[in-house]
Protein backbone atom coordinates (compact mmCIF):
# COMPACT_ATOMS: atom_id res chain seq x y z
CA UNK A 1 0.00 0.00 0.00
CA UNK A 2 0.97 3.27 -0.89
CA UNK A 3 1.00 6.58 1.32
CA UNK A 4 1.75 10.41 0.87
CA UNK A 5 2.72 12.94 3.21
CA UNK A 6 -0.33 15.42 2.32
CA UNK A 7 0.67 18.46 4.36
CA UNK A 8 -1.95 20.56 2.28
CA UNK A 9 -0.03 22.73 0.23
CA UNK A 10 0.27 22.84 -3.67
CA UNK A 11 2.86 20.60 -4.34
CA UNK A 12 1.03 17.39 -2.25
CA UNK A 13 -1.95 17.90 -2.95
CA UNK A 14 -1.03 17.89 -6.87
CA UNK A 15 1.12 14.92 -5.99
CA UNK A 16 -1.78 12.61 -4.40
CA UNK A 17 -4.40 13.80 -6.98
CA UNK A 18 -1.46 12.27 -9.48
CA UNK A 19 -0.37 9.33 -8.02
CA UNK A 20 -3.14 8.50 -5.90
CA UNK A 21 -1.92 6.26 -3.06
CA UNK A 22 -4.46 4.58 -0.91
CA UNK A 23 -3.58 6.69 2.38
CA UNK A 24 -2.71 10.28 2.84
CA UNK A 25 -0.95 11.20 6.31
CA UNK A 26 -0.86 14.86 7.58
CA UNK A 27 1.16 15.56 10.57
CA UNK A 28 0.44 18.47 13.08
CA UNK A 29 3.85 18.75 14.59
CA UNK A 30 2.92 22.32 16.20
CA UNK A 31 3.57 24.12 12.87
CA UNK A 32 1.63 28.01 12.97
CA UNK A 33 -0.41 26.58 9.99
CA UNK A 34 -1.58 23.26 11.27
CA UNK A 35 -5.38 23.68 11.94
CA UNK A 36 -5.52 24.77 8.50
CA UNK A 37 -3.76 22.26 6.52
CA UNK A 38 -5.15 19.63 8.71
CA UNK A 39 -8.40 21.05 6.99
CA UNK A 40 -7.48 20.95 3.73
CA UNK A 41 -5.76 17.44 3.89
CA UNK A 42 -8.91 16.03 4.98
CA UNK A 43 -11.19 17.36 2.67
CA UNK A 44 -8.41 16.60 -0.51
CA UNK A 45 -8.09 13.00 1.48
CA UNK A 46 -11.80 12.60 1.16
CA UNK A 47 -12.90 13.76 -2.82
CA UNK A 48 -10.02 11.44 -3.23
CA UNK A 49 -11.09 8.14 -1.54
CA UNK A 50 -8.10 7.77 0.39
CA UNK A 51 -7.76 6.69 4.23
CA UNK A 52 -6.59 9.65 6.02
CA UNK A 53 -3.99 9.43 9.01
CA UNK A 54 -3.28 12.26 11.67
CA UNK A 55 -0.51 12.00 14.12
CA UNK A 56 -0.22 14.89 16.38
CA UNK A 57 3.24 16.07 18.42
CA UNK A 58 4.04 19.35 19.45
CA UNK A 59 7.54 19.70 18.71
CA UNK A 60 7.21 24.12 17.98
CA UNK A 61 9.91 24.44 21.14
CA UNK A 62 12.23 22.87 18.58
CA UNK A 63 11.11 24.95 15.47
CA UNK A 64 12.56 27.96 13.80
CA UNK A 65 11.50 30.84 11.60
CA UNK A 66 8.26 31.54 10.10
CA UNK A 67 6.42 28.26 10.44
CA UNK A 68 7.37 28.04 14.07
CA UNK A 69 6.68 31.72 14.80
CA UNK A 70 9.88 32.25 15.50
CA UNK A 71 13.24 34.40 14.49
CA UNK A 72 14.98 31.76 12.04
CA UNK A 73 18.01 30.44 13.65
CA UNK A 74 21.71 31.80 11.96
CA UNK A 75 22.16 28.74 10.41
CA UNK A 76 18.41 28.90 8.13
CA UNK A 77 18.91 28.80 4.73
CA UNK A 78 15.47 30.47 4.12
CA UNK A 79 12.88 32.30 6.72
CA UNK A 80 10.18 29.04 6.75
CA UNK A 81 13.49 26.42 7.03
CA UNK A 82 13.05 24.64 10.68
CA UNK A 83 15.78 22.12 11.61
CA UNK A 84 15.60 18.47 10.14
CA UNK A 85 11.84 19.03 9.67
CA UNK A 86 11.97 16.66 6.62
CA UNK A 87 13.24 13.77 8.68
CA UNK A 88 11.36 14.46 11.46
CA UNK A 89 7.65 14.23 9.61
CA UNK A 90 9.32 11.19 7.52
CA UNK A 91 10.27 9.48 10.82
CA UNK A 92 6.86 9.76 12.41
CA UNK A 93 4.53 8.84 9.28
CA UNK A 94 7.17 5.62 8.76
CA UNK A 95 6.13 5.01 12.54
CA UNK A 96 2.55 5.46 11.21
CA UNK A 97 3.06 3.45 7.95
CA UNK A 98 4.28 0.14 9.77
CA UNK A 99 1.76 0.01 12.10
CA UNK A 100 -1.04 -0.32 9.14
CA UNK A 101 0.79 -1.72 6.15
CA UNK A 102 2.18 1.36 4.63
CA UNK A 103 5.29 0.19 1.91
CA UNK A 104 6.08 3.42 0.38
CA UNK A 105 5.64 6.85 1.54
CA UNK A 106 5.40 9.64 -0.66
CA UNK A 107 6.46 13.38 -0.31
CA UNK A 108 5.45 16.51 -2.88
CA UNK A 109 8.72 18.61 -2.38
CA UNK A 110 9.91 20.23 -5.85
CA UNK A 111 13.05 21.00 -7.63
CA UNK A 112 12.36 24.79 -5.96
CA UNK A 113 12.66 23.13 -1.90
CA UNK A 114 16.56 22.23 -2.96
CA UNK A 115 17.48 25.51 -1.33
CA UNK A 116 16.89 23.12 2.02
CA UNK A 117 19.34 20.20 2.03
CA UNK A 118 16.33 17.94 2.96
CA UNK A 119 14.65 19.00 0.06
CA UNK A 120 17.31 17.85 -2.15
CA UNK A 121 17.48 14.59 -4.00
CA UNK A 122 20.45 13.56 -2.32
CA UNK A 123 18.37 13.74 1.33
CA UNK A 124 15.81 11.47 -0.40
CA UNK A 125 17.79 9.06 -1.60
CA UNK A 126 19.38 8.72 1.62
CA UNK A 127 16.92 8.52 4.07
CA UNK A 128 15.18 6.04 1.35
CA UNK A 129 18.33 3.68 2.05
CA UNK A 130 18.17 4.50 6.55
CA UNK A 131 14.01 3.75 6.55
CA UNK A 132 14.12 0.73 4.02
CA UNK A 133 17.09 -1.18 6.09
CA UNK A 134 14.76 -0.84 8.88
CA UNK A 135 12.26 -3.17 10.47
CA UNK A 136 8.86 -2.67 8.14
CA UNK A 137 11.53 -1.83 4.93
CA UNK A 138 9.15 1.62 4.65
CA UNK A 139 10.29 3.40 0.63
CA UNK A 140 10.75 6.69 0.54
CA UNK A 141 10.31 8.54 -2.66
CA UNK A 142 9.75 12.43 -3.98
CA UNK A 143 8.30 11.93 -7.17
CA UNK A 144 8.23 15.09 -8.42
CA UNK A 145 11.79 16.58 -7.17
CA UNK A 146 12.88 17.97 -10.31
CA UNK A 147 9.71 19.55 -11.44
CA UNK A 148 8.84 22.69 -10.78
CA UNK A 149 5.24 23.42 -9.20
CA UNK A 150 3.66 24.63 -12.01
CA UNK A 151 5.03 21.54 -13.79
CA UNK A 152 3.70 19.30 -11.27
CA UNK A 153 0.06 21.07 -10.96
CA UNK A 154 0.29 20.44 -15.07
CA UNK A 155 1.38 16.74 -15.00
CA UNK A 156 -1.28 16.20 -12.16
CA UNK A 157 -3.83 17.29 -14.08
CA UNK A 158 -5.68 18.35 -10.78
CA UNK A 159 -8.66 20.61 -11.32
CA UNK A 160 -8.26 24.31 -10.58
CA UNK A 161 -10.79 24.10 -7.63
CA UNK A 162 -9.28 21.41 -5.69
CA UNK A 163 -6.17 23.43 -6.13
CA UNK A 164 -7.55 26.55 -4.88
CA UNK A 165 -7.87 24.67 -1.53
CA UNK A 166 -4.39 24.45 -0.50
CA UNK A 167 -2.93 26.51 2.33
CA UNK A 168 0.91 27.34 1.32
CA UNK A 169 0.84 30.25 4.18
CA UNK A 170 3.81 29.42 6.82
CA UNK A 171 2.92 31.95 9.22
CA UNK A 172 -0.99 31.04 10.22
CA UNK A 173 -4.25 30.10 9.45
CA UNK A 174 -5.09 32.44 6.98
CA UNK A 175 -3.02 33.59 4.44
CA UNK A 176 -0.75 36.40 5.03
CA UNK A 177 0.05 37.30 1.71
CA UNK A 178 3.82 38.09 2.10
CA UNK A 179 5.55 34.78 3.57
CA UNK A 180 7.70 32.92 1.33
CA UNK A 181 4.61 30.13 1.11
CA UNK A 182 2.17 32.63 0.29
CA UNK A 183 4.35 34.71 -2.67
CA UNK A 184 4.89 31.14 -4.59
CA UNK A 185 1.09 30.63 -4.36
CA UNK A 186 0.64 33.61 -5.99
CA UNK A 187 3.49 33.30 -8.60
CA UNK A 188 2.45 29.88 -9.29
CA UNK A 189 -1.63 30.08 -9.73
CA UNK A 190 -0.65 33.72 -12.12
CA UNK A 191 1.25 31.48 -13.95
CA UNK A 192 -0.86 28.40 -14.41
CA UNK A 193 -4.56 30.81 -14.52
CA UNK A 194 -2.79 34.52 -15.39
CA UNK A 195 -5.13 36.86 -14.67
CA UNK A 196 -8.03 34.78 -14.38
CA UNK A 197 -7.21 33.72 -10.88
Amino acid sequence: MRGILLSGGMDSIALAYWHRPEVAITIDYGQKAAATELSVAVEVARTLGMIHETIAIDCSALGSGDMAGSEPLASAPATEWWPFRNQLLLTLAGMRAVAIGVSELMTGSVASDGCHADGRQAFYTEIDVLMAGQEGGVRVSAPAIGMTTVDLVRTSGIPREILAWSHSCHTGILACGDCRGCRKHFEVMGQLYGNAY
